[in-house]
């Protein structure tokens, strides 16, 4: 038999002999009310994992991981306000079947059966995963986490009070919500966690308000691989600005009261706090999981005795707030009511081609009011002196931080955060004076830690923000990549466009940067970013056309809600002359405030039949070798993508005409580069010849070397050459 049969069979049988499990008496604040509200809702979520079991056994639902053992999470919800935002574990269906009670107008097992059964229908994913969330309930659905989601959780938290001072037009959180976010005993073991759950300390540590609520399910083990007793409660219960609470999820009297104390005290004090509940899991990890494999029947059928519904009838018997067969009743009511539904889930449409599938991987857009910028005496307040210096050619550094400011002063929901993006106006100055202009609440020096820089600049894109984090160097961004990948990138995909968080991501990378730092200051690889579906990444190579392009990046943050990364080249940040010492011929004056280079838009100098395809460094390089080919007697032009994901195809194609080669110039590294997708592209679009130069498959080395393994002025006039010589 499937051990949910055993268990149903056991409830009932138990519940009809008086058999129930010993334990504290019921007590507290719980009303007999809520109690039997708390306990409908654990009914109904044991009985959606029952039919979400026999739908996958029939062919007709697919994988789930199931919230057995786990029905305590009612007595939290029941605790919180309905408004309060929920990042779940993804055992929480009591919860979102507690709270979906508390919501006029939904219907739990009608939606969650739904989306086992991955049905057009299903209103939180439309069909493309089982997820729980829910628009209406303010939980934003999850996947497979493995602490992923509390990075988020914390940026949340913090936006709720920030949003009192500087609030944005699209604010989601009321002025006193706090943030809940849920995850297991393993996943608290996980890097990411404790990542987030430091930042939240040390923020707490502090004294800056961050109304944040971690809960710990602790059933004692992380798929196959038990936790070690005691080790949850010894590694949390004494960390600098964490209160730990503790309760046996197993009693929903003592849940509902210390979560409700717990959730006071976050109400209240707008510090983080840590509830650790004592839970057990019942059927195994997921649905075809087989424990027996690897524990022994006498460790589950003892967690099967101590089945939370046992618990909860035996609670409400003794507290005389129902009878036994009042208890039943319950149980057997939801259980058909799940089968009713069911029956009906299947019938409804999946999806089915890939047009369906990826309709929301690009967000919809949402209306933002849009003024006429600030006054002429606004700009002239905050720029202060640099206003003088507009009409002069200045290099990109500059350029980027009068574009910045310009933003701020524009979008009042723009804020940043990064290490060092502060005072120091981070390593290169390009934020220089920001918080001078702007306060410390806009210009977030962060603890040195990507995940949470980034996790921060999520979840502030929950509550309306439109976030500007920074990455201090591309190669760091490898300590966080996830939460681009498995976060905020499928967040539309897995809510059909319902929830999204939106921001540009300003890194500086890519190679070039003399004397300093070798491969972790100097990292010529964007393939981690290039394959994340609807990502869009963004890279200038001169700093009028960065002003213009950061512009029209924090449009489609703020207007399409896009996750856009803005990857500006660190050695073109001062860069000042072209050809000759002195020149000048890399510098430009600041484009006005209403200029911008649309989305897809590329950049073309000259018209010669020899084109050079290229991006960033390889512009400014490219641009060096076609005035050495053009003394040559070879013309070119130089098309600067500017776009990398997605790439500018029409754009490129429209740059072409004309054109009677292609040579593409990559500083990247030649597997998994930009040049790779512009050789099919080429290939696919055209009947051009073509050919590329890309760097080396190596890393970058510091000293005289610092440019070997890339391309140069002359490598790239040596095979123009070569490609031009070719019949």
């Amino acid at each position: 038999m499937d051990r949910a049969d055993i268990v149903d069979q056991a409830f009932r049988e138990k519940l009809a002999g008086g058999a129930l499990p010993t334990g504290t008496a019921p007590s507290g604040p719980l009303s007999d009310t809520e109690a039997v509200a708390i306990f409908r809702a654990q009914c109904l979520s044991r009985n959606l994992d029952r039919r979400s079991r026999k739908m996958q056994a029939a062919g007709q639902g697919y994988y789930t991981i199931g919230s057995s053992g786990h029905e305590g999470m009612a007595a939290v919800a029941a605790a919180l306000r309905p408004n309060d935002m929920a990042f779940l574990h993804y055992r929480d269906g009591a919860f979102q079947t507690r709270r979906s009670a508390q919501v006029p107008g939904t219907t739990p097992a009608w939606d969650m059966l739904l989306s086992f059964a991955t049905s057009t229908d299903d209103p939180i994913s439309g069909g493309r995963h089982k997820v729980l969330g829910s628009k209406a309930l303010n939980i934003p659905p999850q996947t497979s986490t493995i602490a992923s989601h509390l990075p988020k959780a914390v940026g949340a938290a913090y936006s709720v009070n920030l949003a009192k001072r500087h609030q944005p037009e699209h604010r989601v959180m009321a002025d006193d919500a706090i943030v809940m976010c849920s995850f297991g005993d393993a996943s608290s073991n996980h890097s990411t966690a404790q990542g987030a759950i430091n930042t939240a300390c040390w923020t707490s540590y502090q004294s800056v308000p961050l109304p944040l609520l971690f809960v710990c399910e602790d059933n004692g083990i992380g798929i196959s691989t038990r936790t070690p007793k005691g080790w949850v409660a010894a590694n949390y219960a004494a960390k600098p600005g964490l209160k730990y609470f503790t309760a046996n999820g197993l009693d929903l009297y003592e849940t509902f009261k210390v979560a409700q104390q717990a959730a006071d005290y976050v109400r209240k004090r707008r510090k983080p706090a840590f509830l650790h509940l004592r839970l057990v899991r019942l059927y195994g990890h997921a649905g075809s999981d087989l424990q027996q494999a690897y524990l022994s029947k006498e460790i589950f059928e003892g967690w099967e005795g101590d089945d939370p519904l046992l618990h909860s009838a035996r609670l409400l018997i003794e507290k005389g707030v129902l009878s036994a067969k009042e208890v039943l009743r319950i149980y057997d009511e939801t259980e058909a009511q799940c089968a009713r539904v069911a029956a009906e889930v299947v019938k409804r449409p999946r999806l089915k081609t890939a047009k369906q599938v990826m309709a929301s991987v690009i967000p919809p857009a949402r209306v933002c009011t849009t003024g006429n910028g600030p006054s002429d005496k606004d700009r002239a307040a905050v720029f202060g002196a640099d206003l003088k210096q507009m009409d002069k050619p200045q290099p990109m550094s500059r350029l980027l931080n009068w574009a910045l400011t310009d933003l701020m002063l524009e979008h009042r929901e723009i804020v940043m955060m990064g290490e060092d993006v502060g005072l120091k106006g981070g390593v290169y100055g390009v934020t220089q004076k920001l918080t001078t202009r702007f306060g410390p609440d806009r210009m977030i020096d962060t603890l040195l830690d990507e995940q949470s820089i980034l996790g921060l600049a999520i979840g502030m894109g929950h509550n309306g923000f439109v976030p500007m984090p920074e990455i201090q160097f591309l190669a760091y961004l490898h300590n966080a990549e996830d939460q681009l990948r498995g976060e905020a990138a499928t967040l539309p995909f897995f809510s059909n466009g319902q929830f999204t968080n939106p921001m540009v991501l300003r890194i500086a990378g890519l190679g070039y940067q003399k004397g300093f730092g070798g491969h972790f200051h100097n990292d010529n690889s964007l393939a981690v970013l290039r394959d994340i579906p609807g990502l869009i990444v963004a890279c200038p190579s001169r700093g009028d056309d960065a002003a213009k392009m950061l512009r029209e990046c924090v449009r489609l943050a703020r207007e399409e809600q896009r996750v856009v990364v803005f990857v500006e080249p660190i050695a073109l940040y001062p860069m000042r002359d072209l050809q000759d010492d002195k020149d000048g011929g890399w510098m430009a004056t600041y484009p006005g405030p209403d200029q911008r280079i649309t989305l897809g838009e590329v950049g073309v100098e000259g018209d010669g039949p020899l084109a050079i395809l290229t991006y960033g460094n390889g512009r400014y390089l490219s641009t060096q070798a076609a005035a050495v080919l053009a003394q040559q007697g070879i013309q070119t032009r130089v098309i600067d993508l500017r776009w990398l994901a997605p790439l500018p195809v029409e754009g490129v194609i429209a740059a072409l005409r004309g054109a009677q080669k292609v040579l593409i110039v990559d500083e990247c590294r030649g597997t998994g580069s930009q040049s790779e997708a512009l050789m099919a592209m080429l290939h696919e679009h055209t009947t051009l010849p073509h050919a590329r130069i890309a760097a080396q498959d190596s890393f970058i080395a510091t000293g005289p070397a610092y440019a070997a393994t890339m391309p140069s002025r002359d490598s790239i006039t040596h095979a123009a050459r070569k490609l031009w010589g070719q019949s």
